[in-house]
C-alpha cells in the first residue's frame, strides 16, 4: 500500500507557496481549462483537460500531475515544485516506467473554500488517486486503486460533500465537529469560522488525508480522533456538528467510505438520536442521510420517530426517492460490480434485492437533516419532501428558518397580530387565470431565494403581502382590508393567524426589525 505524504511544516509551506505561485487554484484551473474542460473533468473525462495542458507551463504541469495523474518529466516538475522535497515527503514518486519522470502519489485538488460572510480562500483537498470526483466506480474490477484496497479508499470532493458544505450554518463558533471526515472537506469549511475543529473517522487513512488537507490549506487549529459515530469525542459538546456519513443502505459493509455497517438506516438514525448529547445550547447538527421507505409505514412518521424525545428542533428535507432496483444499481456501479463477470454482478444484485425484500423496503429516500438544540419545551419539527431546485448556499436560509420557529413559538395569536412584518426579499406575486378573465383564478406568492417556495393565497393574503412594509401591525393591516372588502374585522382577525403563521414559517414575510 502506498505510503501517504508526511511533510514537515516548513516544507509544507514551500509546497503551498509553489502551488499559489503557479496559480494552481480553483480559479486558476478554471481559467486554464475553460468551462468545457472543467465540466468534463467533473464527469471524470480527461481528454479536454489533456488538450488544454500541452504547453508545459507550471500550472499545466501541476494539472497533469495532480488532477490528471499523468507522469511528467523531472525538469518540468522541478520548474513548478520543490521536487526533491516532494519526493522525500511522498507527494511524488519516480515513475516505474521511466525514472526520468515523476508522478503524483495522491490527488491534490484545488478547492475554493467559501464561507458566507468571509472572503473566499484558496485551499486544496487531498485524496486517493482516481477518487476526487465521481466516487470509486471507475477504478476497475481489481478492487484497488494505486495499491489501496477499495474498501479503504478515501474520496475527495463530490456532489454530496459540496451539498453539505452549502447547507451548513456558518456563524462564528467556538467548536465544530466533522463526523466521518473522509478527506476533510467539511472540516476545511468549518476551520474558516470555528475556533477549534475536530475531525473523526473510523478509517485511519481518512484521518491522515484530513490532516493533509487542513495542513496544506494552512489550518492548524484542528485535531483528529479515530472511531465510530460519537465514540471518539466522549461527552464533549460542540456548537456545530456536520456529517456526510457512510449512509448507504447495503447488505454488508464492504466500503468504509460509504457503507454504515449497521442494519438498514440505523446509522443515520443513531446519529440523529445521539446528537442531543453532543450539542451546546443553540448548537446545530447537520447531516446527509438515506432512509428506508418501509411497506405499510409513513416515511414522515418514521423520521419523526428518529427525532422524538431528543428535545431538538428538526427540519428534514427529502430531495429524492429511488426504488430499490435503481438504488442497488447506483451503488453496484459505485462499487465497480458492473465491471465484474455477468454472473457475479447478477449474484450481487440479487443480494441487494433479497435484503430489501426481507426488510419490506420499497424505496430509499435521500435528503438532509438539520437539528438544533433550542432548549424549547415544544420542539419545532418539520419533515417534508422538496424535489425542486434550491438556491445554494442554503446555510443562511436554514438559520433564518430556525429563527422564525423561535418567533412563532413565542407569539400566540394576539401577539402575532400585534407584530409588524415586511415582505421578504425577491418575493413576487403571480396571477393565474384564463386569458381575458376579469379576476384571476388564484394568486401565487413566489420566493426566488432559498428554498424557492411558492404558495397560493386568497385576496386577503395577497393584499396583506402587498402592503407589508413594517409600518403597520398585522392587525391594523387586516382591519384596513376588512374595511375595503366590507367584512367584519373581528372575524377576519380570528381566521387570519393560521395563514399568517404559514407565510412567516415559509419565509414570505418576516418579522420587522
Amino acid at each position: 500500500m502506498t505510503k501517504l505524504p508526511t511533510p514537515d511544516p516548513a516544507r509544507l509551506a514551500r509546497l503551498r507557496e509553489a502551488l499559489l505561485a503557479a496559480s494552481y487554484t480553483a480559479d486558476g484551473c478554471l481559467d486554464l481549462l475553460g468551462p468545457t474542460g472543467y465540466a468534463a473533468l467533473a464527469r471524470s473525462e480527461a481528454v479536454p483537460a489533456l488538450r488544454a495542458t500541452r504547453g508545459g507551463t507550471p500550472l499545466e504541469i501541476l494539472v497533469r500531475l495532480f488532477l490528471l495523474q499523468q507522469p511528467v518529466p523531472y525538469p518540468a516538475a522541478a520548474a513548478a515544485l520543490p521536487v526533491e522535497e516532494c519526493l522525500a515527503d511522498g507527494w511524488l514518486e519516480r515513475s516505474a516506467d521511466d525514472a526520468a519522470q515523476v508522478r503524483a502519489t495522491v490527488d491534490v485538488r484545488p478547492y475554493a473554500n467559501e464561507v458566507a460572510g468571509l472572503e473566499s480562500s484558496d485551499a486544496w483537498v487531498v485524496s486517493d488517486l482516481g477518487c476526487a470526483v465521481g466516487g470509486a466506480g471507475g477504478i476497475g474490477a481489481s478492487g484497488s486503486a494505486a495499491g489501496v484496497p477499495r474498501g479503504e479508499l478515501v474520496l475527495g470532493v463530490g456532489g454530496a460533500s459540496t451539498t453539505l458544505a452549502g447547507l451548513a450554518v456558518r456563524r462564528p463558533v467556538r467548536s465544530a465537529l466533522d463526523l466521518g471526515a473522509g478527506s476533510g472537506v467539511q472540516a476545511l469549511h468549518a476551520a474558516r469560522h470555528a475556533q477549534r475543529v475536530t475531525a473523526t473517522d473510523l478509517n485511519p487513512r481518512a484521518l491522515a488525508f484530513s490532516r493533509l488537507t487542513l495542513a496544506l490549506s494552512g489550518f492548524s487549529s484542528t485535531e483528529t480522533a479515530e472511531g465510530s459515530l460519537f465514540e471518539p469525542v466522549g461527552e464533549r459538546r460542540f456548537d456545530l456538528i456536520v456529517s456526510n456519513p457512510p449512509f448507504v443502505i447495503s447488505p454488508g459493509s464492504r466500503f468504509v467510505y460509504r457503507d454504515g455497517g449497521m442494519a438498514g438506516d440505523e446509522l443515520c438514525r443513531s446519529l440523529v438520536r445521539g446528537a442531543a448529547a453532543h450539542l451546546e445550547p443553540g448548537g446545530y447538527c447537520q447531516l446527509l442521510a438515506n432512509w428506508q421507505h418501509v411497506k405499510g409505514e409513513d416515511w414522515h412518521e418514521r423520521l419523526a420517530g428518529w427525532v422524538a424525545g431528543t428535545g431538538l428542533d428538526a427540519w428534514v428535507v427529502q430531495r429524492e426517492v429511488q426504488d430499490v432496483a435503481q438504488y442497488a444499481e447506483l451503488w453496484l456501479r459505485d462499487g465497480g460490480d458492473h465491471l465484474a463477470p455477468r454472473a457475479a454482478y447478477e449474484a450481487r444484485y440479487n443480494e441487494w434485492l433479497d435484503a430489501f425484500e426481507a426488510a419490506r423496503v420499497e424505496g430509499i429516500g435521500f435528503g438532509w437533516i438539520t437539528l438544533r438544540a433550542a432548549g424549547a419545551e415544544r420542539p419545532a419539527v418539520r419533515i417534508e419532501e422538496w424535489p425542486h431546485p434550491v438556491e445554494q448556499p442554503l446555510g443562511p436560509h436554514i438559520e433564518d428558518w430556525f429563527a422564525r420557529q423561535d418567533f412563532l413559538r413565542g407569539h400566540d395569536d394576539a401577539a402575532l397580530l400585534a407584530a409588524r412584518y415586511q415582505l421578504a426579499d425577491e418575493v413576487v406575486q403571480e396571477q393565474v387565470g384564463a386569458p381575458g378573465a376579469e379576476d384571476p383564478e388564484h394568486v401565487v406568492l413566489r420566493n426566488a431565494r432559498g428554498m424557492r417556495r411558492a404558495t397560493k393565497v386568497d385576496t386577503v393574503g395577497a393584499g396583506f403581502a402587498g402592503v407589508c412594509d413594517g409600518t403597520l401591525t398585522a392587525g391594523e393591516i387586516l382591519d384596513a382590508i376588512a374595511h375595503l372588502l366590507g367584512e367584519d374585522p373581528r372575524q377576519l382577525r380570528e381566521r387570519a393567524p393560521d395563514s399568517l403563521r404559514l407565510l412567516v414559517e415559509q419565509g414570505f414575510v418576516e418579522p420587522a426589525a
